[in-house]
This record gives C-alpha cells, structure tokens and sequence, in this order.
C-alpha cells in the first residue's frame, strides 16, 4: 500500500507498532519543516559528499543493497497467514504468531516509505524545495529516505548497516536542531493535547484503553469523520499541516509508555482521531468533533482544546 501525506494517520498506525516508529515520524518531520539552509546541511551530510565518482558508485550500491534488506526485514498484515480451517494442534502457536504479527506487521513497507519522502515529503509543495537547486533537493531526500530505511527496519538490519544508513542524518540533527513544521490555528491545542499524552502514568494509559473499549461501537462514524477531516485539509490546503500534526502524535504516543499493542488495538486511533478533529476544528462540524474528540471527553471529562 502506499503512504501519502493525506492519510499520515495511516502511517502512524504503523510508526507506533515499530520499535523505532518515534525516530522515522523524527525524520519525517525534519524534511517537512526543513528551511533551504536545513536541506543543504541534510545534502552535506551524504557520504557520497566530496568523494570520486568510484567511491560514490560503491556507496550507492550499498545503500541500494541495505534498503533491499529492510524491505524485506519487517513483515506486513498481508502476510498474515489463512491457514487450513481444519487446523487444530498447532492452533494455539499459529494464534500467537497471528498476533505478533498484527502488533508489528505494517500496511506499507520500506519503498512506499522512500517514495513518501522523495514525492511528498520533499514534493513540489515543499516551501523550500521549489526555490532549490534540484540536484541538492535529491541528495537531501538521499540522506532523509535512507534515515528513515534504516530505523524502520532498526530490528531487522545489522547494526553496522542500520548505522550506516541513519549516521548521516543523525550527525546533521545532533548539531543543532532543525525546524519543526507550523501546525496552523490548532498549534497551542495540539502542544496541551500532546504534553498531556507525554505525560501519562500507567492510570492514564488504563483511561486510555478504557476509553477505546468502550468506543468500539463508534468506528464507523470516526472512519467518516476522519475522512471529512481529511478532506477538508486537502481542499484547504493543509495536508501537510495535518500530516505534521499526526507525525508529532507519533512521538508522544511512544514516549507515553504506551506499547505496540496498545497500538494495534485501538489506542493509536483513538489519538490520531483527536488529533485530527483539533488539527482541523475551525473547518469541521459538531457531530465530527464530538466523535474525534469522544476519547479525550472520556479519559479526561474535557473537550478538546481548542482555540479561544
């Protein structure tokens, strides 16, 4: 399947189900915030930089090699086995690999990952990108597609190899840090929503669970309110605003203590759905609202934070 900016919650879904979703979502958000001096010190960093034309060839073949790895490293939902119905010994083993499987297996994989950098992330809307010399755009996309390769893929690399393909962006991130991108009317809501996230003990993670069992009832209504959500970014022109918004709930959700299968079951959506409806509350109507903003009412006994 592949990733977009217009479905990032999407995305998300599979970030926080990897053991370094947060550094991916990181990464993401660097290349949509970056300035044209970011991206240029981003293309610095290649290891290709100021070297002979060999030297380059051979670290691409590299490159071309450890990202043929993590495709092929990290197992995806369709993958999930049928099996034969009259299976019955191993039922119990087959069980437990299912759910693995759906607490780690992604939709999309490590190609449709680089195509959202290069094409989206670092698109022709990309503020800075339109305005710079195109050769330094795709190094940059270079250095961010290969960062967010390797820790994707972080369990399924070797070590050296995962390090080869994230030193590059890391060294460039360690120097000083890098623009976030703007968040539009919803910025404070959204700073408040997500420090209150970060900020969650092990009662809080339990309201949050709570909240989302009791909600399951609702997940036709939220699949429509998060596709009019959505939309109304496109037409507005925010896609990139929302995605932001949806990439920065990634880190808060793993630095909460929340897990991959709180994840998988149901806590990631219930965020991403608040965070959507906040992100876009000038454009949507009470009924949208209410039903995004339904966990954060039940955990919390407030409504959404939204502007005054």
């Amino acid at each position: 399947m592949p990733y977009s900016l217009v479905s990032a919650a999407t995305l998300g879904f599979d970030l926080v189900r990897l053991p370094a979703g947060g550094q991916v979502a990181d990464v993401l958000l660097t290349g949509l915030g970056a300035d044209a001096a970011t991206l240029h010190r981003i293309a610095a960093a290649h290891p290709g930089a100021g070297r002979p034309a060999k030297e380059r060839a051979e670290l691409a073949v590299r490159a071309r090699r450890a990202h043929e790895l993590a495709a092929g490293g990290v197992p995806q939902l369709r993958d999930v086995p049928t099996g034969d119905p009259g299976e019955s010994a191993a039922g119990g083993e087959r069980n437990a690999r299912l759910v693995a499987l759906l607490e780690r297996g992604t939709i999309g994989n490590t190609p449709a990952l680089e195509r959202l950098v290069r094409d989206d992330v670092l698109g022709a809307e990309h503020p800075a990108v339109a305005d710079l010399d195109p050769a330094v755009a795709a190094v940059a996309a270079d250095v961010l597609a290969d960062a967010a390769t390797g820790w994707w893929a972080a369990e399924a690399l070797a070590r050296p190899v995962r390090q080869e393909l994230t030193a590059p962006y890391a060294s460039v991130t360690a120097l000083e840090p890098t623009p976030r991108p703007d968040l539009g009317p919803a910025t404070d809501g959204l700073a408040e929503l997500l420090a209150e996230i970060r900020g969650l003990g092990e009662n809080g993670r339990r309201r949050w669970r709570l909240a989302v069992e009791v909600g399951r009832a609702q997940r036709r209504p939220w699949a429509a309110a998060m596709h009019g959500a959505s939309w109304a970014a496109h037409v507005s022109g925010r896609t990139r605003t929302l995605a932001a918004a949806q990439l920065m709930a990634v880190t808060a959700f793993t630095e909460s203590g929340f897990t991959s299968r709180d994840g998988a079951e149901g806590v990631w959506n219930a965020l991403a759905g608040c965070v959507q409806g906040l992100a876009m509350s000038d454009l949507l109507d009470e009924e949208s609202m209410t039903v995004l903003g339904a966990p954060w009412a039940m955990v919390t006994g407030r409504s959404l934070p939204l502007a005054g």
